[in-house]
């Protein structure tokens, strides 16, 4: 059984490219399976990065560590260009970009300033989804619509394998993971309830004729390290409350902290629960005490 842990970096000052190479290297030496980015556009008071820009600036920072999107917004994107630039991080970087898909939504503003009512979130992503998948094969595609009209739409060359993990927790969400994924992407979910979802997807994709997949199932966790766990949460929790505007207490079942091996046994159930890919979102007091944690979290449960 293989365990995959990747990592968010910690935010870096303008201009530390030499300290971002650096702390690539010491990941990928230190044995972190992948690096992990999110997308958004402007969230809440105009925070986010472009997830697929990030992703090309990782991935050349090293030359052997996949990248993971998690999740990529792409209700606010039209599909042919997002295709395009899929398509030539393929070719960049070969096998080593993971998309993630989800429709966001915890903004509302996010989607109003980009020209997208919240409220076609889904139906926008249900009809983009198999647009790129259909377009990174490298064949002419034509779609009649409502949201995304294209004729005679190609781009070249082929993507190849890119796996398209969906995240989300809806009963809508697991129904996209069934049809148009290559895994789920959980968050804030109990171990029981992955073991459920997964068990969902299969049923679903079965019913669907996809039977042959090999299925990628993750969980992104946010995560503190440090001495104790008091120690650990303070970092965390003051992240996590400017990031969302809500208090640690809406988070604090699903957001372990303390030392590595507690983050480990925390995330130990949802391994015998069928996940194998860790997004982890690590904060500490040290930026340097967060990935360390990192890197000894995937020590352990690859063990």
């Amino acid at each position: 059984m293989t365990v995959r842990v990747g990592t968010f970096l910690p935010d870096f000052a303008p201009g530390s490219l030499a300290a971002r190479r650096a702390t690539v290297a010491g990941l990928e030496a230190g044995g972190i399976d992948h690096l992990a980015v999110g997308d958004h556009v402007s969230f809440v008071a105009g925070a986010g990065s472009d997830g697929l820009l990030h992703a090309a600036h990782l991935l050349a920072l090293s030359d052997r560590l996949p990248v993971h999107v998690g999740v990529y917004l792409l209700a606010l994107r039209h599909p042919v260009p997002v295709a395009r630039q899929l398509a030539d991080l393929a070719a960049l970087a070969p096998g080593r970009l993971v998309l993630g898909v989800g429709v966001g939504g915890e903004d509302p503003h996010e989607f109003e300033v980009c020209g997208v009512d919240p409220t076609t979130r889904g139906r926008r992503t249900d009809e983009a989804l198999p647009l790129v998948r259909r377009l990174l094969t490298g064949e002419p595609v034509t779609s009649a619509g409502p949201c995304f009209p294209v004729r005679e739409a190609q781009v070249l060359p082929p993507a190849g394998d890119l796996p398209i993990v969906i995240g989300g927790r809806s009963a809508a969400a697991v129904r996209r993971a069934a049809r148009h994924g290559d895994g789920w992407l959980g968050i804030w979910i109990s171990p029981r309830r992955f073991a459920t979802v997964i068990a969902e997807v299969a049923e679903q994709a079965a019913a669907a004729g996809r039977t042959d997949v090999e299925w990628r199932h993750g969980l992104q966790v946010w995560c503190g390290f440090g001495a104790g766990v008091e120690a650990a949460t303070g970092p965390l929790a003051a992240a996590m409350e400017s990031m969302y505007g809500l208090p640690f207490s809406s988070f604090a079942r699903y957001s372990p902290a303390g030392r590595p091996a507690e983050v480990a046994a925390f995330l130990q159930p949802y391994v015998d629960a069928g996940c194998r890919s860790f997004n982890l979102v690590p904060r500490a007091a040290d930026q340097d005490v967060a990935l360390a944690g990192v890197a000894e979290v995937r020590r352990l449960l690859a063990g």
